[in-house]
């Protein structure tokens, strides 16, 4: 074993570059979630249909995680510090274009840019940690606050996107990455060290495409299916993605270096944790996606107002780090990660009770009971992943759980977002002799109602507004149930060994 106190100290340089890398990783999470907010005001500028709006909630966060393992791979071989340098001078530029976009199409090319630089960056952030910090505690210390900034970043979004659109319009909330894009180029020239692994195997370019190929098509087939109309390309689109999915496993087990170590998923307790974060986090930023649009669109907040009212979630969601030592000492990890899923549970289930209570101080508390919930359990799975993996093969699972991050936000708003789509429609009742335009502009969307319909049609927006609450409260339920079988899961498949001093400095 290695005598971590023999490694060299980290000293103020070290730790300046990790508020490098912080902000970095701070900033990739808030643009996930900053947009939420902006959706009325960029429907109202662009008027997107409501499969777009879609697409531009979550294609960032999906391109993103389909190439995240890929740019692991390469940062490894060109150089970490390189890599991210070169990805942050290509968010910037995404950015202006996202900022100035001048319809929904140029938009999602946008964010989809955002997300291709975005997947440059992050794993760098984690692979430079590790450098920087060669003493044991030190590096554990600084993973953790690696962590809760890009936790923080994704529950900060929406507040930093109400704040902006109270005062400026719709591409604010893209054009602020400029500045801070400006700051992390600068300060990581001079404080980041260059690192690359010297026997960094071949990338495999086929794996790579078979990664994309596995993910994209199954993500359109809901979109299609749900968004828009169910033809023959769904049935292609899904095909496609589980034979590409197939093929990818298949030739990651003969590859000398695969991309992903598909072996790790035969430890239970691996992909027990998996599985645990990624539903706590496809249902948490899948009901907060349509959330944003609830708050503005028919409890009629300002979008500043908006973020404030989902503050109680992050919050709570920050207080995690507080309790989690107590529910690992009391539970053990299984058992603390499923109690967090549970109670995730209870909170998401409470938003749907409470979407039409006048008062929105009960609904606040059931945001904060969410936030609670899903903190713990996406912190200790997280950390569980890792764990369960063979120490060599520590770099391999911290992919897969970047990865599982990114594609449960992804999906979390592809599916229950279309999920919600299809309720808001198939619970509208519009009256007969309804115009066709304003017919048109509620089964489209809530959002494109709003910015249609006058002052003299407020009965039609009633009733969308209306079957809209009524879609996100079933939708809420559904998250919960999915919740509630990922707890299942996380109790029978992963450990519950009770943390004590004497374990968690073996651990070390």
């Amino acid at each position: 074993m290695q005598n971590a106190p023999t490694a060299v100290r980290a000293g103020r340089r070290e730790w300046a570059a990790l508020v490098v890398l912080i902000l970095a990783v701070t900033l990739l999470a808030i643009d996930g979630t900053v947009l939420y907010l902006a959706v009325p005001a960029m429907v109202a500028d662009l008027s997107p249909t409501a499969t777009q709006i879609l697409w531009v909630g979550d294609i960032y966060s999906f391109v993103l995680a389909g190439l995240l393992v890929t740019m692991g791979n390469l940062a490894d071989r060109i150089g970490r510090k390189r890599l991210l340098l070169i990805g942050s001078v290509g968010f910037g530029i995404a950015s202006l274009m996202a900022a100035f976009a001048p319809s929904a199409e140029v938009l999602i090319a946008a964010r989809a840019l955002l997300g291709f630089a975005g997947a440059t960056i992050m794993p760098s952030t984690l692979s430079i940690i590790r450098n920087l910090f060669l003493d044991q505690v030190q590096r554990t210390k600084a993973i953790a606050i690696w962590s809760a900034g890009a936790m923080a970043g994704g529950a900060v979004g929406p507040l930093v996107g109400g704040a902006l659109l109270e005062h400026f319009w719709w591409g604010s909330v893209f054009l602020i990455n400029v500045p801070i894009i400006a700051l992390i180029i600068g300060f990581g020239l001079w404080l980041l060290p260059e690192s690359k692994n010297p026997d960094a195997g071949r990338i495999d370019l086929l794996s790579a495409a078979l990664s994309v190929l596995a993910i994209v098509p199954i993500v359109y087939a809901v979109k299609q299916a749900v968004g828009s109309k169910l033809d023959w390309t769904v049935f292609a689109a899904v095909i496609l993605g589980l034979v590409a999915g197939w093929i990818f496993i298949r030739r990651q087990r003969r590859l000398e270096t695969p991309l992903v170590d598909v072996s790790l998923f035969r430890i239970p307790a691996f992909s027990g944790a998996v599985s645990a974060n990624a539903l706590s986090i496809f249902a948490f930023f899948g009901v907060l996606f349509f959330f944003s649009q609830y708050l503005q669109l028919v409890r009629d907040f300002s979008p500043f107002w908006a973020g404030l009212a989902e503050l109680p979630a992050t919050i709570a969601s920050l207080v995690v780090v507080v309790v989690v030592g107590v529910a690992l000492a009391k539970l053990g990890l299984g058992r603390a990660i499923a109690v967090g899923l549970l109670v995730g549970a209870v909170g998401l289930v409470a938003v749907g009770l409470t979407a039409e209570v006048t008062n929105f101080v009960w609904m606040g508390l059931a945001l904060a009971v969410i936030g609670l919930g899903t903190g713990l359990s996406m912190t200790l799975s997280t950390d569980a992943i890792v764990s369960a993996a063979p120490p060599a093969r520590a770099g391999a699972a911290s992919s897969i759980s970047e990865t599982a991050y990114e594609l449960g936000i992804a999906l979390g708003i592809g599916v229950l977002g279309s999920l919600q789509v299809a309720m808001y429609r198939g619970g509208l009742q519009i009256p007969d002799g309804t115009a066709p335009e304003a017919r048109a502009a509620m089964e489209d969307s809530l959002a494109t109602a709003a910015s249609t319909l006058g002052p003299e049609d407020a009965d039609l927006l009633a009733i969308a507004q209306h079957a809209f609450t009524h879609g996100m409260q079933a939708t809420a339920y559904i998250a919960a149930g999915l919740l509630v079988v990922s707890a299942f899961i996380a109790w029978r498949l992963i450990p519950s060994a009770k943390i004590t001093k004497e374990t968690a400095h073996g651990a070390h």
